[in-house]
């Protein structure tokens, strides 16, 4: 017995450090693992104080004049000659819709001219022979009213069917539908075939060149602004910058949540290039600086991380890893938000990505 045991406890030992070894090595390639993450690529930014004297705000340009193409009568849409994208001029014809029961009723109406100007040819006759046989004393003075009064009644009833066929043209006007003005067709609501029904517009048409930017003023800045008065306009999207002047001042922010919109129009040069629908900056210069207008720090709005009703954005950790750092938001001034809480004024944080970032990813800076 006492060989057996001198004999298996080195085995035993040799057992135990094959297994400490192999723990060893699954440890080591555990930690190479969670160091396989590479760092995700970042760009730095500092807060911007605002420090302009006047109001910033956002705006969109919209062309001055727009129609919605409808019809006053209900039928089919047989004809549609345009499409989104195309030049129209004034008078041209966009679509035309099934008109033969209106059609049918001109006949009817054409019919019950005929038929009241033979009465009037008739009743005109009676009236003049009347006339002459009274001149001659062989006719009573009632006889000749008499004749007169068929002969007015005959003229009205030509004029009623005159003007039933003026309402029946009316009507068929609207079968045939043309553009009010030159411009470009932006929208089209129905096909051909569709059932077009009062009121439903069909086709949607922008005066071309007639753009104009409209913008949201907040009402405790809208005293502020002023007819005729000269803004900065900045187009993100086209780099551009140019002088436009206030035109129009909505006075009512009934329909528009407390904001109050403003109308600026345009230089002609300027409109080249220009579509319906992008955003533009606005800077409205004004007499009153906003106390807090030094003090705001200012961040892109694409750096701003949403989670539900949470709003925060990534900043730098000491570990060299990115740091969800909660935060609350001001106003937003043109493409930059007001961060009033949860971030210094010469804090960094990360303002662009090459890579999906979460809280405590490792990253790198370009």
């Amino acid at each position: 017995m006492d060989m057996i045991k001198q004999k298996s406890a080195p085995v035993l030992i040799g057992l135990g450090l094959l297994y400490f070894t192999s723990c060893s090595s699954n440890d080591d390639k555990g930690g190479a693992i969670a160091n396989t993450d590479s760092p995700v690529l970042v760009t730095l930014g500092t807060p911007s104080a605002s420090g302009q004297d006047g109001i910033n705000v956002s705006g969109q340009v919209e062309a001055s004049e727009t129609a919605n193409i409808s019809t006053r009568v209900m039928g089919y849409i047989t004809k549609l000659t345009v499409k989104v994208g195309d030049h129209v001029n004034k008078g041209q014809l966009i679509a035309t819709i099934s008109n033969q029961d209106i059609l049918a009723k001109r006949a009817q109406a054409e019919a019950a001219i005929a038929e009241a100007e033979a009465a009037l040819k008739n009743a005109q006759k009676d009236e003049e022979r009347f006339t002459a046989l009274y001149n001659q004393q062989s006719a009573t003075a009632k006889e000749l009213e008499n004749m007169t009064l068929q002969y007015n009644a005959a003229k009205s009833r030509v004029e009623s069917a005159k003007q039933m066929r003026n309402e029946v043209n009316a009507m068929l006007a609207y079968t045939s539908l043309t553009a009010p003005f030159t411009g470009m067709v932006t929208q089209k609501w129905m096909d051909a075939g569709s059932m077009a029904n009062p009121g439903m517009p069909i086709i949607t048409i922008e005066e071309k060149g007639s753009y104009q930017v409209s913008a949201s003023v907040p009402e405790s800045e809208i005293g502020q602004v002023k007819k005729a008065d000269r803004v900065d306009v900045r187009i993100q999207s086209l780099d551009r910058s140019f002088k436009g002047t206030i035109s129009q001042i909505n006075p009512s922010s009934q329909f528009t949540g407390g904001q109050y919109i403003i109308k600026i129009s345009i230089p002609e040069k300027e409109k080249e290039g220009l579509y319906a629908g992008m955003y533009a900056n606005v800077s409205i210069a004004s007499a009153i600086t906003p106390k807090s207008s030094t003090d705001a720090v200012l961040v892109p709005v694409s750096s701003i991380v949403r989670r539900d009703q949470l709003t925060g954005l990534y900043t730098v950790s000491g570990n060299n890893t990115a740091l969800l750092r909660w935060v609350r938001l001001g106003k937003t001034i043109g493409d930059q938000v007001e961060v009033k809480t949860g971030l210094a004024k010469t804090e960094s944080f990360i303002a662009s990505t090459d890579g999906k970032l979460y809280n405590g990813a490792p990253i790198k800076l370009k």
